[in-house]
Order: C-alpha cells, then structure tokens, then sequence
C-alpha cells in the first residue's frame, strides 16, 4: 500500500454511511480524521453531526460546520439557471450542481489543516464520485482521494450495521432495517432513488414525495405572483427584495403549496448505466420558467437560439462533474454576457402542479407592440418589404426544385 496521509478530510453528513467511513479510515488508515459538514439547505439539523464526530473521536478543532446557503445559491445555482440548464430536457441538475462547492470547501479545508487526503461517501456506482473527484483534482491536482466504496468489502447492509454495532456506533431505530430509498437534499432540489424505486414499471408511492404535496392535493384556487430579474437573476418575490437562498426558499414553500415540480426520470449515468429517481424541485422549475420568459423580451433571437443550441452542452458538463473545467467557463462567459439586459418582471399562474407565465415586462423589452399590431401601425412596418425578403430565402429552394422537377420529366 502507498504511503498514507497523516490527515484526511471527510465530506460528513453525520448519517450512518459516512459515520462508518469515518470510523474505517481510522481503524484501516490510521488517520486523523477532519470531518466537513456542509449546510447546502437540506433542512437538517446539523449540530448532531458535531456530537457524532465528537463520539467518534474527532478533535473539536478537527470539526468544520459551514452554511453555504448563500455561496450555493449565488455562486453555483444563479449562473446555472442563467443558461435554463436541462439534462437530458427534464433534470434541473440538482444533486450535481452542489458537488462542485462541496469539493471545493473539502479542498480550502485540506489547505488550512495541511491535510493530504480528502473522501467522500459516494458509492462505486453513482455520478457523484466522478464529480467530487474531478471538481478535487481540478482545483488541487496533487490531493489524495480516498473513496472507500471502491476499496472496502462493506458491500451489503447487513456488513454496514455489523460494522457500525462492533465499533459502537449509532445506529438510528429506521436504519436498523433497509431503508426504502436513499435521499439527496439541499436547497435547490431533494432527489429519492433506489429500494421501492428501482423498477421503472412500478408508479413511485405517494409516500416518496417529500418537498411537495400531491397536485390533485393542491388548492383549488390559482395564485399568481410576480418574479423580479436583473443581469438574469431573480432578485425579487412581489417586490420584496431578499438575499438569493431566501428567495430560492420562497420560491420552494409555494411551488411545495402548489404541488410543482415533480419529476420521475430514467437517465443516462456519465458511468454507463441508466438509473430512475424522483426529483423534487418545486422553487427551481418556478425559476426557469420566469428566467425563459423574461429573455422572451430582453434577449435577441440570435442570443436565445443560440444559448438553446449551447445549454445542453452546459448541462452535459454540470451532470459529468466538469464545473471547473475550462470548457464550462467558457460556456459560463458567453450565457452571463447574454444576461446583460436580461431584467424586468415576469407574472406567473401556479395552479396544481403547474407553473405558467401570463405576462412579462421590462425596460430592456425588445418587444414592439407598433410593429407586431394587427392594427394601423402607422407606417412603422412596410409590409410589402417582405417581397424581397421571400424572394432572396426562396432562390435556393427554387433552384432545387427546378433541377428534381427536370430529373423526374427525364426519368
């Protein structure tokens, strides 16, 4: 075996899994262990992760506890949903667009404890090492990684709990048997995958669903509310302004109400195989369909078509890991330019399970009521320009057809 770090940073959530990583790395590595819980929104209460690693034998200085919320929102999810990022043309990128902060605190975090090593909890199996591993070695290309899922013989639940009850480690009563389906959360999304959920001809049960209610649960009545953008992100909910993790959480409680933004999705792995989750994204599927209304009249049709032709791309690069790729920061250049006028207020109808626009406007509308109108336009728009405009774009589909109408004669 290589020579071992004398430190390791563990991505700790204080659950099972991870509790039982962080024991094996002490009693298979003889490492001092430096746990980092990340506060991305996932509505836990995160001070028993401190007890556990404390439990654990972690060193009180050793333990990093850190809200994220705002960096998240602000510098990960805004400038994702400036490019109305889609994977696959469903997935809001949930999951994967939080892999890339957390990798990047596990590094500034090695950094200041002079740690070599860092390990993740991610299985063998899933996108999710691909993506802390990558986002790690793009920003420190000399960092260790420990992923005991690819190195341990721990392959089955029972071993887990037979390890966890040998080193006297909590196990809580629900964990005691198979969980129904594993669980990702944070602010922007919660994904559920695996167990009950692993056949795709089965219907996902109600019970799955946890960030929103059931739309035919939904209420009855309509709500409609308006959505302020500037430079192409959200800044305000019906005029009241907030900071963007507050505003994403606004834009959760009522998509929650309404019953929007469920998803049950088959997709296509970066490691090969297809996998099916329940996606919860009630606040974001709000937000995209805001941000593409208001670039319906702020954004050049040229500039739109062309991020359209760029997003799955963008989206492509979120979901394989490659945030701190040079690739995505050119990409992310080109769409934030884009946003430069891309401001105003868009009106939104949120009804069972439904999100729609039902007006938008802006200073920067490239909208021209004069020239669209049905009515007298005053001479603004000479219809009879569009002549030559048709004669030009139709010469090489004349042309064409001349030549097939020739063949068909001859033949």
């Amino acid at each position: 075996m290589n020579k071992k770090p004398r430190k390791v940073v563990l991505a700790y959530s204080g659950g099972l899994d991870t509790s039982i990583i962080l024991k094996w790395l002490q009693l298979n590595y003889n490492y001092e262990v430096v746990t980092f819980t990340a506060d991305i929104g996932q509505k836990e209460e995160l001070e028993p992760a401190r007890e556990k690693a404390l439990l654990l034998g972690v060193k009180p200085e050793n333990i990093f506890i850190e809200d994220l919320r705002e960096e998240f929102v602000r510098d990960f999810v805004f400038p994702m949903f400036r490019s109305n990022a889609l994977y696959e043309g469903q997935y809001l990128l949930g999951t994967a667009i939080a892999r890339p902060l957390i990798s990047k605190k596990l590094i500034e975090i090695a950094n200041r404890v002079n740690a070599d090593a860092v390990s993740h909890g991610a299985t063998g199996k899933g996108n999710d090492q691909v993506r802390f591993e990558l986002s790690c070695y793009a920003l420190n290309p000399n960092i260790k990684i420990i992923s005991p899922w690819r190195e341990w013989d721990l392959n089955s639940r029972s071993k887990l709990l037979e390890f966890a009850e040998k080193n006297q480690i909590p196990i809580s009563k629900d964990k005691k048997g198979e969980a129904p389906f594993s669980v990702d959360a944070n602010i922007l999304h919660t994904s559920s995958e695996g167990k009950v959920l692993e056949d795709p001809s089965e219907i996902a049960p109600e019970y799955v669903f946890q960030r929103t209610c059931s739309p035919e649960n939904a209420p009855e009545d309509a709500e409609i509310i308006k959505i302020k953008f500037e430079a192409g992100d959200m800044i305000a909910i019906n005029d009241q302004k907030m900071k963007g993790h507050d505003l994403l959480e606004k834009l959760n409680q009522l998509g929650s109400k309404h019953g929007i933004g469920r998803l049950d999705l088959v997709e296509g792995r970066f490691i090969g195989m297809k996998s099916r989750g329940i996606y919860e994204t009630p606040g974001g599927t709000i937000l995209l369909e805001a941000h593409r209304a208001i670039e319906s009249i702020t954004l050049d049709r040229g500039a739109s078509h062309l991020k359209d032709e760029l997003m799955p791309k963008y989206s492509e690069l979120i979901y394989n890991g490659l945030w701190y790729s040079p690739e995505r920061e050119m990409l992310q250049s080109l769409i934030n330019t884009s946003q430069k006028y891309v401001e105003g207020e868009v009106t939104l109808k949120l009804y069972k399970g439904s999100v729609r626009s039902i007006a938008r406007q802006s200073k920067q509308s490239l909208y021209s009521e004069k020239q669209v109108t049905f009515e007298d336009d005053e001479g603004i728009y000479n219809q009879g320009d569009a002549s030559g405009f048709i004669k030009l774009n139709a010469l090489r589909l004349k042309l064409l057809a001349q030549r097939n109408l020739k063949n068909t004669n001859s033949g």
